[in-house]
């Protein structure tokens, strides 16, 4: 009963958090966009529906939910073997979840195999709330296989879990979004959360500026491992997004993208 009341919510926020961001996008955006919404938006539609699709295949087998379920009624785990008090487990879950988040993205840059499934994310040549939506089923599948093994290994309570994946999802949807966020907020909130500023500078032409920046939604894994940069060398304006191989049309096309892991 919890699970699907939060299976409800877990798709319910998230949509309304895209509605909203991209009205925002729309009144005020950050950037001009090069390519646009359209056919962008087609494109990251059929992502979706396609990870939509493989999840719903992946629960027959595994998610991060039937992951939290098992270790809570296996008695396996971190947290089933202590006694700490619900909020500090929470809070421990959280962070240490967000870290292997932060290790996965930082792996699929450094390993080739791993980079063809991400670089389908990178290839998109706008940023904007609908680039979050823009990951290949490949990616998600190993995706959820990982954090599984994760919530599995700590033993995270199920309810935890759940919440984890709201917060990753609502981060993403918030820092690849073309807000103007001003400055004031960006200096408040960039030293715990990652900004669309700060998120920006990952999608660079740049390989060097791509190697930077890996958090999805705590920012401090940066700086303690030394990956972290405030801008790209271009400037906020003058930078260019995507991969130096595709800056034209292709990363808005359906085909192109769905396929250019195989190629």
């Amino acid at each position: 009963m919890i699970e699907s009341g939060l299976g409800i919510w877990a798709l319910a926020i998230p949509a309304a958090l895209f509605v909203l961001l991209a009205l925002l996008e729309y009144l005020s955006p950050r950037r001009k966009l090069v390519i646009g919404r359209h056919p962008r938006w087609i494109t990251h539609g059929v992502f979706f529906l396609c990870n939509a699709l493989t999840g719903r295949l992946l629960s027959l087998f595994v998610v991060v939910g039937s992951a939290a379920t098992w270790a809570e009624q296996a008695g396996f785990g971190l947290f089933q073997m202590t006694s700490w008090p619900w909020w500090a487990e929470a809070l421990l879950a959280f962070i240490l979840l967000d870290f292997a988040v932060w290790l996965q993205h930082l792996v699929m840059h450094r390993v080739p195999i791993l980079w063809r499934m991400h670089k389908v994310h990178h290839s998109d040549r706008d940023l904007d709330a609908s680039s979050a939506l823009r990951f290949h089923p490949f990616e998600l599948i190993l995706s959820t296989l990982y954090k599984s093994a994760w919530v599995a290994l700590l033993g995270v309570p199920v309810m935890v879990a759940l919440l984890f994946e709201l917060w990753l999802n609502a981060n993403a949807l918030f820092n690849h979004s073309n807000i103007r966020l001003p400055k004031w907020a960006d200096r408040l909130v960039r030293p715990l959360l990652v900004t669309p500023d700060m998120h920006f500078v990952h999608h660079s032409i740049v390989v060097a500026e791509q190697n930077r920046n890996f958090g999805f939604a705590l920012s401090i894994w940066d700086r303690l491992f030394g990956v972290y940069l405030p801008e790209a060398n271009a400037g906020q304006d003058k930078q260019i997004v995507g991969l130096s191989e595709a800056q034209d049309d292709r990363p808005g096309k359906v085909y192109w993208s769905l396929f250019l892991p195989l190629r």
